[in-house]
């Protein structure tokens, strides 16, 4: 080929192409009527014309001294982009305006300029008396314009062609048009058909007649090209009946198309970076049709093999590079977006079996969406990141890969605790919103995603996911997400406001607190209200709080017989907010009486005196006593004070192994959990697993085992019957480990955790914990951080009173407090904020103020726990301030009045 024919395509983008068809299409409504092919070949005509002015427009016709105001060679043309371009060649040819030839000093003249042009109608005899022979134009030319779909063979041929000639116009326009069209690229690298014994009798039966067989074959060509030529927007109900045909031999995580055909010509074309822009280009194009499709035409139940064209796009490796952020990736994803629950699932379960790496891939292309949008735009109170439509459409997408990831992983979709078999009383008989004279919402607890209950999995169920949890967060979003707001999206669940909270995997624990912190709040304000409105209506006595008055020294007897009392009278109370009083002393609950209440009475509970949990000095974790003689009732009450601290948001001093945390959130304890529950066992086990020789003679093991109680006794227990009869052995080992595992975690504290379980969920029953949690997740909401970083506690400490952070007792201060040691610290930490743990998100996200408490003086330091304030004399030295602080935390009990 010449080079003046080098690059003939590259500038037409393919997003004009059919822009320029579909106006054509409206200017000769009239012609419809006409003979079908005359209507076909003026339409031709007049779409290659279109194409010329475009061309015309955005490349020129090459001669400098041009005069044609229309043309992009004249010096006086102001230059468009391409969309105006396209829109502007309409209008052109609607006028019959000038049309240039190629003058013959245009280098990458576009096939529109070298191609004979014949005067047409609309055509302007003053600028094309000049003919062009085909003797010009190259001999072995080919466009492969009745190229509609491609094949991984057919990419090679082209591409094959295109590197003898050293010029890649013609694969880059075929890209082009099917890349940009739905239709094309649905039909696009389809596996290879698997016939029936039936086909291939029919086929072998069609072998013997080859003449017939080749004008069969020329008649479907024929009809096939037909069909690809006028189907521009829609395929033909045949079509699409053909399709669904396909569909149904598929299974439910198969498509149709070959996705490792897909990547080789991936592989294959994108280190080409004209080829590269071909499809940037198109993904434009294509998406607000495919959007269009789903929205309007419901066009995925028509033809489930549309579902092709987001496989084929996604293998794209280069989506997440700048080039696609600006324009097309926030397109594809908001089509993508509109795709039906159906479709979504099957695309999670396709994408369930591509390796961590692909998964990591997609992934990182959706976040890298969503940081580029979050940064690069202000988000404020005002201008909320939930309007953002990209972000919302790539969130949404995310999803997808998020259960992909969970399917993908190592599920565990078996064991699953019993539902409890008395239902947990609702909150009250009226809430506010049915006052107000609406239904309440989630009247059995908090929603469950839609795209969950169609895949029939949970985030609980996977123990392994194929890349970590973590790698879904995205902090740019957390740091300008307006959680309060977010939340009212989340509760009142409009279509046309996003919420984040729907999305959780998003967020990071400190988010979600946050969200959980507005649940909770509004819950206790609405039974607040409640209790007014039943006082006026009804006459009773007004008790808008869950009041707890004890005794210091009768702490476990005072709190658990009221907690009793309120839980069988008006399990409703306990959702109004805690308010603790300590008898004789002064302290006003403002949440600083609350920390201290909790923690006291998890010390007591926590005693291994009173037998109501194991202790394990290796792990120093607590487990059930499977021989408490405590009533379940006294377990129930724990679960009570584990929920309200979550509810009243504070922190418990707990150490229960993850385990316990799965079975609150409905999953039984299996082989692996003994790790962290019980080590020793585990180890035992994961032996006998691994024993490579005869473990029936070596071991002489049965399916009995045998425990102790409180008091030292062995306790046997088969777990089969006659189980002391029947041997281990190889074979039936691992059936073994299953069934002592289960009895260690599930069947031998059953009746304990129960009665515990029930307790938690009388309070959180109604709450978005499940929802929005991971067992790990929750453990670190009940206890808290175990990591105290002082530094960053420093960082965000605040003064008053006269103190500023230059002030030279400060610099003392945080000198002293930096040299404490881990125990003083936590002492520290006890002493200022009521628990010696770091809130969710670290002690970072603790707000402290030191405030001047007067001039130097023998007192010793004070605090109010409630809002986190310690009140610091100025001592006179660095000694006498370390001598005062450790005094003061290290006997500090009591509250009183200042």
């Amino acid at each position: 080929m010449n080079p003046d024919e080098k690059q003939d395509c590259e500038c037409a983008p393919p997003q004009a192409e059919p822009t320029l068809a579909g106006g054509f299409d409206r200017s000769l409504e009239e012609s419809d009527t006409e003979n079908p092919e005359a209507s076909r070949m003026k339409r031709a005509a007049a779409k290659h014309l279109i194409e010329r002015y475009y061309h015309q427009l955005t490349e020129g016709c090459g001669n400098e001294a041009c005069t044609n105001e229309f043309c992009a060679s004249c010096p006086g043309f102001h230059r468009m982009d391409n969309n105006a371009a396209a829109v502007k060649a309409l209008e052109l040819y609607k006028i019959n305006a000038k049309l240039c030839d190629p003058h013959p000093s245009k280098k990458g003249a576009s096939s529109a300029y070298l191609e004979n042009s014949a005067k047409g109608p609309h055509h302007n005899s003053a600028c094309s008396d000049r003919k062009m022979n085909r003797k010009d134009l190259h001999p072995t030319r080919d466009d492969f314009k009745d190229l509609n779909y491609l094949t991984e063979e057919k990419v090679y041929e082209i591409l094959d062609m295109c590197g003898e000639k050293e010029d890649y116009s013609p694969l880059i326009r075929v890209i082009g048009r099917v890349f940009s069209s739905a239709e094309g690229l649905v039909q696009s690298f389809r596996k290879a058909k698997q016939h029936t014994k039936e086909e291939l009798k029919s086929l072998q039966a069609k072998d013997e007649d080859k003449d017939e067989d080749e004008k069969e074959k020329a008649a479907c060509s024929a009809a096939a090209m037909e069909e690809d030529s006028e189907a521009s927007s829609s395929r033909t109900e045949e079509g699409a009946a053909q399709g669904d045909n396909n569909v149904q031999k598929l299974g439910p995580d198969e498509v149709s198309v070959d996705v490792e055909a897909v990547r080789r010509v991936y592989n294959k074309l994108l280190a080409n970076e004209k080829v590269e822009a071909a499809f940037l280009n198109a993904l434009v194009y294509l998406s607000p049709n495919v959007e269009c499709d789903l929205t309007y035409h419901n066009v995925y139940s028509r033809d489930p093999n549309y579902l092709n064209l987001f496989v084929i796009v996604m293998e794209n490796s280069n989506l997440h590079s700048p080039e696609y952020l600006e324009i097309a990736l926030p397109l594809f994803c908001k089509a993508m977006s509109k795709l039906p629950l159906p479709a979504l699932a099957k695309l999670a379960r396709l994408w369930s079996q591509y390796s961590a790496e692909q998964i990591r891939r997609m992934t990182e292309t959706f976040q890298q969406l969503i940081t580029y949008k979050v940064i690069s735009n202000e988000f404020s109170g005002r201008n909320l990141v939930n309007d953002d439509d990209a972000v919302v459409a790539a969130t949404k997408c995310l999803k997808i890969i998020y259960y992909a990831n969970l399917l993908g992983g190592d599920l565990d979709t078996e064991n699953n605790e019993e539902e409890d078999e008395e239902p947990v009383p609702e909150s009250s008989e009226l809430t506010l919103q049915e006052l107000l004279g609406e239904e309440r919402r989630n009247k059995k607890g908090p929603r469950v995603d839609p795209l969950e209950t169609e895949l029939g999995v949970k985030t609980t169920d996977c123990r392994r996911p194929l890349i970590p949890f973590e790698e879904f967060v995205n902090e740019p979003l957390n740091d300008v997400l307006e959680m309060d707001k977010d939340y009212t999206f989340f509760k009142v669940e409009t279509e046309n406001k996003f919420s984040f909270m729907t999305c959780p995997f998003i967020l990071n624990a400190v988010t979600k607190n946050l969200g959980l912190y507005y649940d909770n709040r509004i819950r206790m304000y609405s039974e607040r209200r409640i209790t007014v409105l039943y006082s006026l209506v009804q006459g009773q006595q007004l008790n808008p709080y869950l009041r707890l008055k004890v005794r210091r020294d009768h702490i476990i007897d005072d709190a658990l017989v009221r907690l009793e009392m309120i839980a069988m009278e008006n399990p409703a109370d306990l959702k109004k907010q805690l308010y603790v009083e300590f008898e004789g002393e002064q302290g006003v609950d403002e949440g600083g009486v609350s920390k201290e209440f909790f923690q006291l009475v998890v010390e007591e509970i926590f005693n291994p005196d009173i037998g109501m949990f194991t202790h394990d000095e290796t792990t120093r974790l607590f487990w059930f006593n499977p021989s408490s003689f405590e009533t379940e009732g006294q377990f129930t009450l724990i679960g009570i004070v584990l929920g309200l601290a979550i509810y009243n948001n504070c922190i418990l001093d707990v150490h229960f192994p993850m385990v316990v945390y799965r079975k609150l959130m409905g999953k039984k304890g299996t082989f692996r959990d003994l790790a962290d529950s019980h080590p020793v066992l585990y180890q035992s086990l994961k032996d006998l697993l691994e024993y490579e020789g005869s473990v029936e003679e070596d071991m002489m093991i049965t399916f009995q085992i045998s425990q102790t109680d409180l008091f030292g006794n062995p306790l046997m227990h088969n777990l089969r019957e006659n189980g002391d009869k029947i041997p281990v052995t190889n074979e039936n080992r691992k059936e073994f480990v299953a069934q002592y595992a289960d009895y260690m975690l599930n069947k031998s504290v059953e009746k304990q955790f129960k009665a515990f379980r029930r307790g938690f969920h009388m309070v959180t029953n109604e709450s978005p914990l499940k929802y929005l949690f991971r067992p790990e997740e929750i453990e670190l909401l009940i206890c808290g951080s175990r990591n105290l970083d002082f530094q960053a506690l420093e960082e965000t400490t605040e003064y008053d009173g006269g103190y500023s952070r230059d002030s030279p007792i400060i610099k003392d201060f945080w000198e002293t407090v930096h040299s404490f040691g881990e125990e003083q610290k936590r002492l520290f930490l006890q002493f200022t904020t009521g628990t010696d743990r770091a809130p969710v998100g670290g002690l970072g996200k603790l707000k402290m103020i030191i405030a001047k408490n007067g001039p130097d003086t023998d007192r010793l330091p004070t605090s109010h726990t409630c809002f986190n304030v310690l009140l610091l004399p100025e001592y006179s030295t660095k000694e006498k301030l370390r001598e005062r602080l450790l005094k003061a935390i290290t006997y500090a009990k009591g509250f009183g009045m200042l």
